[in-house]
C-alpha cells in the first residue's frame, strides 16, 4: 500500500549465553521478559510482520573477549536462540558481530528488500546492542519503537539510560510503554 510503514520486529541476542541462568553474559532479568517479546512474535505473526532474529556469533578468538567473557561462539550451543523464541520457517537470522545488527550484517539490504520502515526493537542488551541498533537505524532513516517491557539490561539504571536515549534523543524513534 503507497505510503505504508512496514513494520519488522527483530529480536536481538535472545540466546542461551545470555539468558540461561550461569551462562557467560546472563542477563537475569531477560528471563522475565521472554513471555511478553513472545507475544509481540505471535502479534507480528498474526499481523504478517516479518520476525528477524539478530543473533551475535563470535569467532573463539574475537577481540570483543578483550571486553566481555567469551560467550556466543559459532557452533555453540550458547550461540542458539533459546527454546522459548525458536525461528520458525520464513523467519530471518541475521548474524552480528558487535553492538549493532546493521554493522557489516545483511541487515539492512534485508530490509530495504521487504520494504520495512519500521522497526520493533526486542530483546538484550538494553543500553549496548538495542541501542547501538536503534542509533543505526535511526542513521539509516527507520522509525524504531522499543516496547519498554520487552527489553532489559543488566542493570535498572542501564536500562532507563538507553531507553532515555532512545526516547529523548533519536527522536522521531519512539520508546512505548
Amino acid at each position: 500500500m503507497p505510503g505504508e510503514n512496514k513494520k519488522a520486529l527483530l529480536i536481538i541476542d535472545m540466546l542461551n549465553d545470555f539468558v540461561v541462568k550461569g551462562a557467560p553474559l546472563e542477563v537475569p532479568r531477560s528471563r522475565g521478559i521472554v513471555g511478553n517479546i513472545k507475544r509481540e512474535m505471535n502479534k507480528a505473526r498474526r499481523n504478517k510482520i516479518p520476525v528477524l532474529y539478530c543473533c551475535d556469533r563470535h569467532s573463539k578468538d574475537d577481540r570483543e573477549f578483550e571486553v566481555w567473557p567469551p560467550h556466543a561462539i559459532k557452533g555453540t550451543r550458547g550461540a542458539e536462540v533459546i527454546d522459548e523464541l525458536k525461528p520458525r520457517k520464513g523467519d530471518i537470522v541475521i548474524h552480528t558481530r558487535t553492538y549493532s545488527s546493521f554493522y557489516r550484517t545483511a541487515l539492512d539490504r534485508t530490509l530495504k528488500r521487504l520494504g520495512v520502515r519500521h522497526l520493533i526493537l526486542t530483546g538484550v542488551v538494553t543500553n549496548i546492542c538495542i541501542l547501538y541498533t536503534a542509533v543505526d537505524a535511526y542513521m539509516r532513516g527507520y522509525e524504531v519503537s522499543v516496547p519498554e517491557d520487552c527489553v532489559t539490561a543488566f542493570s535498572v539504571v542501564d536500562l532507563r539510560f538507553a531507553l532515555r536515549q532512545i526516547r529523548e534523543t533519536l527522536k522521531p524513534c519512539r520508546s512505548r510503554s
